[in-house]
C-alpha cells in the first residue's frame, strides 16, 4: 500500500537556499525561452516554424508549472504556494491563467470542513463567497464523461489508500472549459484511519492546448514532406521519362562528311530536391537535318516538369513537321501563354543542314550558344526574341551560321552559369570560353562535356542546369 501522510506529522520545508537558486535558474531559462519564441517568425504556410513555435509555447508552459512547483515546495505544505513572478509570456496567453494555474484543497472527513485555497477559486471561477464545493458535490463542475475517473479516484483514495493521480475537464460558472490536474492523497490519524483528504489541482489547459498544436503542427509538417516527397519523385519520373533517352554521344547523319558528334548532360541542384524545367534534346528529322535544343521552364517540382514535357513535345512535333526555328518560337509562345499554368520560360532551338553545313537558330530569353574554332571561343550574335509566355503575339528573330569541320557548339541553360556574390553571369560564360584550347584537344562531343562538368559540376548550384555540346565532323 503507499506511503501515506498522517495528520500528526507535518511537512518539513526544503533549505530555502537550494530551493531559490533553482527558482533563479528557471526564471532565466524561462526568460531565454520566451525571447526564442518571440523571435520565431511564423508565416500561414510554414509548417517547420509553426511546429517550432508550439514546441517554444510547450516548454514556457512546463518552465511556468516548475516554477509554481518549486515556490510550492519553498513555502511548504499544506499552504497554498505563492506567486513566483515570471518573465512576461506572450499575448495571447491572459495573465489570470499565469496567476491561478495551481490551487489546493483539504477535504475533512470527520467535520465535513472544506477549505480551498484562494487560487482554487479563481481556477473553478467561483467566488470565495459562495463557498468551496464538497467533496460529493465537486464532480456537478465535469463534463459528464469525466465524472466515472473522478468517482473512481476519490473512492480509491478514500477506502484503499491509493493516491490520486488524475486528469479530468470542468466547466466553470462562466462557461469556459478548463483541464485541470488532480494530485492527492488521504490523511490518516493516529489510529491509521482517513481523517481528511488533501489535493493539489493544477490548471492544465494551456499545457494541453501547446500539446496539441505542437502535435498537430508536427502532424502538419511530416504530411507537408510526405507530400514533398511523392512531388519530388512523380517529378524525377517525369523528367527521365521525357529528357531523350540516349546516354553518351550520338552521330548523325551518318553517310554525310557534315556528321554532328552530339553528347549532353544534365547537372542536379545543390540539394538535389529542386526538380526544375530545364531540358535538353537532339535528334535526326525526317529531312536529313538535325535538331538542337535546350530550355528552361520557371518553377520546381510536377508543375514545372509537366509543363517542360508539353513544351518538348510541342517542339519535337513541330520540328518533325519543318518548322523553322523562329516560327517555332512564336508558336511555343503562344502555347505557353494559353497555358491552364502560367508560366515563363526561355529556349535555344537549332535547326543543323548538314549538306551545307548550316545552323539556323531563333532564341527566347536564353543564353547565345557558344562557337569554338581552332582554340577560340565566342557567343552567337541573338536574333530577337524575349520570353516564352512574357507577352502575346512576339515575333521572334532567326539567325544563320555557318559552321566548319572541327567546330563545337556549345548550348546550355542559365543554371550552369548561376549569378552569385562572387561571380556575374557573365564570369560564367567567360570560363566556358576558357575551354577552348581543351575542346580543340578534345576527341568527341562527350569529352568536352566532360570537361565542362568537371569545371562546373562541384560547384554549389541553387538550380538544376543542362548542357548539350555539338562537335561536327565526328
Amino acid at each position: 500500500m503507499p506511503s501515506h501522510l498522517y495528520a500528526d506529522r507535518s511537512a518539513q520545508p526544503p533549505e530555502p537556499g537550494s530551493v531559490d537558486a533553482l527558482i533563479s535558474q528557471t526564471r532565466r531559462l524561462r526568460g531565454d525561452v520566451d525571447a526564442v519564441r518571440r523571435d520565431t517568425v511564423v508565416d500561414d504556410d510554414d509548417a517547420q516554424g509553426r511546429w517550432q513555435r508550439a514546441l517554444c509555447d510547450l516548454a514556457v508552459h512546463h518552465l511556468d508549472d516548475l516554477g509554481q512547483h518549486l515556490g510550492q515546495l519553498k513555502e511548504g505544505l499544506p499552504p497554498a504556494p505563492a506567486h513566483i513572478e515570471l518573465p512576461a509570456t506572450a499575448p495571447e496567453t491572459a495573465s489570470e491563467d499565469r496567476q491561478t494555474r495551481v490551487g489546493s484543497a483539504e477535504w475533512n472527513l470527520l467535520t465535513d470542513e472544506v477549505t480551498w485555497s484562494e487560487e482554487l477559486f479563481q481556477i473553478f471561477g467561483r467566488s470565495p463567497e459562495a463557498g468551496p464545493l464538497p467533496l460529493d458535490e465537486l464532480g456537478s463542475t465535469l463534463f459528464s464523461e469525466d465524472q466515472p475517473l473522478l468517482t473512481a479516484m476519490v473512492t480509491d483514495c478514500l477506502v484503499d489508500g491509493k493516491p490520486i493521480d488524475g486528469e479530468f475537464r470542468i466547466v466553470r460558472a462562466d462557461g469556459r472549459v478548463r483541464t485541470l490536474h488532480m494530485r492527492g492523497e488521504p490523511v490518516l490519524d493516529a489510529d491509521g484511519c482517513t481523517a481528511s483528504m488533501w489535493a493539489v489541482l493544477r490548471d492544465v489547459s494551456e499545457l494541453r492546448r501547446s500539446q496539441r498544436a505542437e502535435r498537430e503542427s508536427r502532424d502538419s509538417l511530416q504530411r507537408q514532406r510526405e507530400i514533398a516527397q511523392t512531388e519530388h519523385r512523380l517529378a524525377v519520373e517525369l523528367q527521365e521519362a521525357v529528357l531523350p533517352p540516349w546516354r553518351g554521344s550520338l552521330r548523325f547523319p551518318h553517310d554525310n562528311a557534315g556528321t554532328m558528334d552530339v553528347a549532353a548532360h544534365y547537372l542536379p541542384s545543390a540539394t538535389s530536391s529542386l526538380i526544375g524545367g530545364d531540358w535538353y534534346d537532339a535528334l535526326e528529322l525526317a529531312d536529313g537535318r538535325s535538331l538542337l535544343t535546350v530550355g528552361d521552364l520557371t518553377g520546381h517540382g510536377v508543375s514545372a516538369t509537366s509543363g517542360m514535357a508539353m513544351l518538348l513535345g510541342a517542339l519535337r512535333g513541330m520540328a518533325m513537321a519543318g518548322i523553322e526555328p523562329g516560327p517555332l518560337m512564336g508558336w511555343l509562345n503562344q502555347l505557353l501563354e494559353t497555358s491552364a499554368q502560367p508560366a515563363l520560360g526561355s529556349a535555344v532551338c537549332c535547326r543543323y543542314d548538314p549538306e551545307r553545313r548550316l545552323l539556323s537558330w531563333a532564341q527566347a530569353g536564353h543564353p547565345a550558344p557558344l562557337l569554338f574554332r581552332r582554340g577560340q571561343g565566342r557567343a552567337l550574335r541573338p536574333p530577337d526574341g524575349v520570353l516564352l509566355g512574357a507577352t502575346s503575339g512576339a515575333v521572334y528573330g532567326q539567325a544563320e551560321e555557318l559552321l566548319e569541320l572541327g567546330d563545337v557548339l556549345v548550348l546550355y541553360t542559365d543554371g550552369l552559369t548561376p549569378r552569385s556574390i562572387e561571380f556575374s553571369r557573365a564570369d560564367g560564360t567567360e570560363r566556358l570560353l576558357a575551354l577552348a584550347p581543351r575542346f580543340s584537344a578534345a576527341r568527341s562531343a562527350r569529352d568536352c562535356v566532360r570537361m565542362v562538368t568537371e569545371e562546373f559540376g562541384e560547384s554549389e548550384r541553387e538550380d538544376d542546369a543542362c548542357v548539350l555540346v555539338a562537335r561536327i565532323g565526328g
